[in-house]
Formats: structure tokens, sequence, C-alpha cells
């Protein structure tokens, strides 16, 4: 488990920074240069450049249209990055499922990637990070009954890429994870399926950048109250020694989901996950009970 700093306030917000990475890979697409791109918008040079880091206070929608049309992007690119403009720059960013930023820019998948350390606790599903092909598509077969079999491989497909950040050999990300006993027991697609999932686990868990905490039935409620799941998100720190992002807490729920940056906030939720990590098993004796779990699983099929 990684030592974490205590939470760092910054200047810029979640809405800010994905407008100002969404922008600026299109000014980069097009092959204009910052000094070039605000010259056609009449700016200093340094507009541009804070609006692509997500450090302006106040954003014109009229002006994100305007870049959207020298950067040449169509109708519905325009329209996304102009509701990304319309978000109130607030520390606790809410958005349903069904928001135009869920499927324009996958905003927590481009987090995920960007993290150096992910501290997850989850107490009914095996994360996404560690689910294996079988187990994701049995869930996204239920979720999105009306996809073709295309649509389903491709999101398995992006499901399985965000594992590469785990298992890659230059600074993979630093991952903690504190699963209820209730994941390894809930049975998703069969035994069968169960089976190999819960080997995978156990698999990871012998790298050095992985952890796995099993949060037994026997351990109840370490927090006094029932903890839904949720997953912090530390950022690597730039030459200067400040963090690229500053560190976000994403939760994911059947309406919508939250991302929290208030530095009281953050602090809850590291304190929240320590406590729930040392009502854990050990890592050894974590990895036993999963193998021994899905060798039960195994007896059944």
């Amino acid at each position: 488990m990684p030592d974490y700093d205590e939470p760092e306030e910054t200047g810029s917000t979640l809405p800010r920074r994905q407008l100002g990475r969404y922008l600026k890979e299109a000014r980069e697409a097009t092959g204009l240069t910052v000094e070039r791109a605000a010259a056609l918008m009449e700016w200093n040079k340094s507009t541009l450049s804070r609006l692509e880091r997500g450090v302006t206070e106040k954003v014109r929608v009229r002006d994100v249209a305007a870049l959207c049309e020298n950067y040449g992007l169509d109708e519905e690119k325009t329209d996304a990055a102009k509701q990304l403009a319309e978000q109130a720059p607030a520390r606790s960013w809410w958005r349903s499922y069904s928001d135009v930023i869920a499927a324009k820019f996958n905003t927590y998948v481009g987090l995920e990637a960007g993290a150096a350390e992910l501290a997850i606790f989850q107490p009914l599903i095996v994360p996404g990070i560690l689910q294996t092909a079988e187990y994701a598509g049995i869930l996204d077969r239920q979720y999105f009954p009306k996809d073709s079999d295309a649509e389903l491989k491709r999101r398995i497909a992006l499901r399985m890429q965000r594992q590469h950040g785990v298992t890659r050999q230059r600074h993979p990300v630093q991952l903690s994870v504190v699963l209820h006993e209730t994941v390894l027991r809930t049975v998703v697609g069969g035994p069968r399926v169960m089976v190999a999932q819960l080997r995978h686990i156990a698999d990871l868990s012998t790298r050095e950048n992985v952890r796995v905490r099993v949060l037994p039935f026997r351990a109840g409620f370490p927090t006094g109250i029932v903890v839904s799941q949720f997953i912090i998100m530390t950022f690597p720190k730039d030459s200067r020694g400040k963090p690229v992002e500053p560190t976000i807490v994403f939760a994911e729920s059947f309406t919508g989901d939250v991302y929290l940056e208030g530095s009281e906030d953050v602090r809850r939720c590291h304190q929240t996950f320590r406590t729930l990590l040392a009502a854990t098993l050990d890592d050894r004796p974590s990895r036993d009970l999963i193998r021994e779990i899905a060798r039960e699983h195994d007896s059944e099929r």
C-alpha cells in the first residue's frame, strides 16, 4: 500500500481540464502551434495556453465554438466541447450516465490511464481493471442488451486495454485493491467463468505493483457504516514536484458518477480506505482465500 500525501488544492477542476485536453488534442491534430491558433482568435498565447491547461476561471461558449471551427471539428464534437464549457467549475462534479461527456470523452478511462496510483474499494463486483474478457462480456451483454456483437467486442477490448497500465514494464500503475468477500462468491456467468476470473486476480496479485486484499465476512463493518465502491486516483508529479492533476475520487452508482476533488473529501476517502485495509486479510492469506474460493467454484462445475 503506497503512502499517500495529503491532497493538494489546485486551480483547475475536472470539466475545465477535460475541455483543455480535448481542445489541445484538436489543435495538435491540425498542426497548429499555440501561437498560430491564438492569433486566429486574436488572443495572446497565454490565453489559449491557460485554456488548454484547464486553469481559466471563465470560459465563453462562443470562444470554444470558434476554436472548434478553426480546428475543423464536426458538429457532434463541437456540441460536446460546448457542453463541457457550460459545466460549472465545481470541486464535486456530477454527471449522469447519459451525459454526452461519457460518450465523447470517456472521462474516467482517461483519468485512470494517467494515474500513477489507484486505490480501489469494491464491495460487490470485480473492478473493471481486474476483469477477464469473459466476466466483462457477461456483464456488458446484460447492461447493453441492444449492442451488436461488434460493439460488445469493442467494449471488452477497451476493458482489456485498461489492464495494460497494470502489466506494462515501464512505470506500471501502483494498484491497491480491497475486495469484499462478496465479490468472490457472487457468481457471474457460472462457475467456469468465476474460476478463471478469481485465478486471474490471484495471479495479478503476485506482481510487485499490485496488492489485492480481501475484506472477509467476519470483518463486519469496519467503518461502522455501509461504504459504497470508490476509487482514489493519484497522479504523477512534474519536474517541479507538483502533481500533474489533483488527486481525484471517483464513485459510481446506478444513477450516475461523482468526481470529488476537494481536499476534505479526498482526505476522508483516504482515511476510509486505510480503515478498510486494516480490516482485511494480509496479502498472502488474501491470495490463498481467492484461490480457495476458485476451487470451490471449480467443484460446482
